[in-house]
């Protein structure tokens, strides 16, 4: 019993205990919940004060930043402004240049359009002119004329005047046959240089039509041929037996460089042929080469000739000269013969005719003048001291010598 009640007295001294323990857990636990909502309510309040101080704080200094930035900014635009202004400058001249040089480039590109669509209705005129220059040069007498006029050319781009230093188509008669070269060329001294034409061209254009290799080198062939061909001929004429005063050979004139060109590519021996037939192969160019050299001559014949005329004219001055001194000294001897009559004159008048003339008014006659006073002449004329003009026989001496 006494065991059952300690253990009950135990028992609730221990539920009092607990009880006691669950009041004090709650009273506890009811004051942290107070503490709590109280340290919240401080924390909100204490959070909303500060929110706001710094929300004023951070709200000036943010109008203070902005406003600083603001200055910042107009002062960087200004400066941007300073430096975009001369650039937006430069562009817009850039631009306006642009725009020019577009409008330039298509008024020439306009202009090119045109001179190119010229050009290609030139070159169809061209090609037919061409076509029909061929068709014409098929012609023998075209082609001798065409000849001849190249010839002319040459002559005339020499410098050699027409019927001056070169004949054109002179005929002469040699052994029962006519001949007629296309150009005499006169050189200095009587000489003369035979020139004949040759444009053996039907051989080229057909090797220039020509569809394949082989037929081309086969009618440059027949072209050769009929550059050998024309050489013999010109060479049995003789052309240096008929004018004598001509040198011992013919010039054979081939009216075109190409032409000069394609016969030696073809058979270089040639101008071994030629000079050894007595003809020279002669192109344009060497033509002329010739052809000024003569030019150089009849300068220098002209030079001696008016050189010579000169001469001539400054012997007769000299002759004339001798005559007028002789005249002048005869003028200066009759002048003194003058000279010395009129003062005998005077001494006669003064001396014999003035002291009778004076008694005239002593004896009464009225006079309305005196008698003038007449003086001799002092001067005389001055002599030639020139040898060739006072000794006309020492002039004449020295012209004979």
């Amino acid at each position: 019993m006494v065991i059952a009640a300690l253990l009950i007295g135990l028992v609730l001294g221990a539920l009092g205990a607990w009880l006691l323990l669950r009041e004090r857990t709650a009273a506890q636990r009811r004051a942290a919940q107070e503490l709590g909502t109280t340290f919240k309510a401080l924390s909100a309040e204490a959070l909303q004060q500060s929110s706001s101080t710094f929300l004023d704080l951070a709200r000036t200094q943010l109008l203070g930043l902005q406003e600083k930035a603001a200055a910042e900014l107009e002062q960087r635009r200004q400066a941007v402004e300073g430096v975009v202004a001369p650039l937006r400058e430069t562009l817009d001249r850039f631009g306006q240049e642009v725009r020019g040089l577009e409008q330039a480039r298509r008024e020439a590109y306009g202009s090119l359009l045109a001179q190119v669509r010229s050009l290609t209705e030139a070159q169809g005129e061209l090609r037919a002119e061409t076509a029909g220059l061929v068709k014409a040069l098929r012609t023998p007498g075209v082609r001798g004329t065409w000849g001849e006029m190249q010839l002319r050319r040459a002559v005339e781009t020499a410098g050699m005047l027409a019927h001056c230093d070169f004949v054109e188509q002179t005929t002469i008669a040699a052994d029962e046959r006519l001949l007629r070269p296309d150009l005499l060329v006169k050189l200095p001294g009587g000489k003369t240089v035979v020139v004949d034409a040759k444009a053996p061209v039907e051989a080229l254009l057909a090797a220039h039509d020509a569809q394949d290799e082989s037929e081309q080198a086969a009618r440059m062939q027949d072209y050769v041929r009929h550059v050998r061909e024309h050489l013999a001929k010109l060479s049995a004429k003789a052309y240096w037996q008929q004018f004598p005063s001509a040198p011992d050979f013919v010039v054979m004139f081939l009216p075109g460089e190409s032409f000069f060109r394609y016969a030696l590519e073809q058979d270089p021996t040639l101008l071994e042929q030629g000079p050894g037939k007595r003809v020279i192969l002669a192109s344009p160019t060497i033509l002329i080469t010739m052809l000024r050299a003569v030019a150089a001559g009849w300068r220098e014949e002209t030079i001696a000739e008016s050189a010579r005329q000169i001469s001539e004219h400054g012997r007769v001055l000299y002759e004339r000269l001798a005559t007028l001194g002789d005249h002048v000294g005869k003028l200066g001897r009759q002048l003194d013969g003058a000279v010395r009559a009129y003062n005998d004159a005077v001494g006669s008048l003064e001396t014999r005719v003035l002291p009778a003339a004076r008694r005239f008014p002593e004896l009464g006659v009225p006079v309305e003048n005196e008698l003038p006073r007449v003086t001799p002449i002092e001067r005389a004329a001055k002599p030639l001291t020139a040898p060739e003009l006072a000794e006309p026989s020492a002039a004449r001496a020295v012209e004979a010598a």
